[in-house]
């Protein structure tokens, strides 16, 4: 059996996400992607990637006999009970719920281009000691210098979503792929940095952006998420 690397199987998976993209955004291109630069504010619209319910913790149920209970008398005072040594009342932390944007990193991967697409990979990795998930599509926006957006918002792709677990120190990552302005002949700039939402989140963080100059205007100018897969994309 060929075993497929990494690089290349990303590469055929943005490449398949953008010939679906461009055969239904055909006619979206043009006037409405056109625009000047416009103040993001503080927070990022929080990209939702489906309802998430976060289930409720309780204490975890103390295993030792407790004291043998005996009725009051009328008008007595009842006394409490002390926990036994080494037991706390404190509820255990929660565990597979989604990860918030406090216990994540995020980072932007090589750029793996082709076809005249640039690809690169919006990465995000669990910082924290507990298993968390993310599911869905990052919330993304270019920066400049002054914190203006540069380009209208991406586009999301029609793939289906997957919850991905990510224990302490693991990774997924989503795609982000547009057309290479020397390429296509959209106008461009060079961002300074790139907003990353996490899904269900509003909290943003910030990566410097690396890779060069973007679309932001014309035609061919669209910047589309693909959703996020475990691992880093390389």
């Amino acid at each position: 059996m060929v075993k497929t690397s990494p690089g290349r199987r990303r590469a055929g998976l943005l490449a398949s996400t953008v010939a679906v993209l461009a055969a239904v955004t055909a006619c979206g291109t043009g006037a409405e992607n056109a625009g000047a630069p416009r103040t993001v504010p503080g927070t990022a619209a929080p990209a939702t990637g489906g309802p998430t319910t976060t289930p409720a913790s309780s204490p975890a149920a103390d295993p030792s006999p407790g004291p043998a209970t005996t009725t009051a008398e009328p008008g007595a005072t009842a006394t409490p009970t002390a926990s036994p040594p080494g037991t706390t009342d404190a509820p255990a932390p929660a565990t597979g719920t989604r990860c918030h944007t406090p216990e994540l990193r995020a980072s932007v991967g090589r750029n793996n281009p082709g076809a005249g697409q640039e690809n690169f990979p919006i990465v995000l990795t669990n910082t924290s000691d507990r298993t968390c998930t993310v599911r869905g599509y990052p919330g993304a926006a270019f920066l400049d210098a002054s914190g203006k957006q540069l380009g209208p918002d991406p586009v999301r792709s029609p793939d289906p979503p997957e919850t991905v677990t990510l224990a302490p120190g693991a990774s997924a990552w989503a795609g982000l792929t547009f057309a290479n302005p020397e390429v296509s002949g959209a106008r461009a700039a060079t961002p300074a940095t790139l907003l990353v939402t996490p899904p269900d989140e509003r909290a943003p963080l910030q990566v410097t952006w690396k890779g060069g100059r973007v679309p932001v205007s014309g035609n061919e100018s669209t910047v589309r998420l693909i959703t996020f897969s475990p691992g880093t994309g390389a």
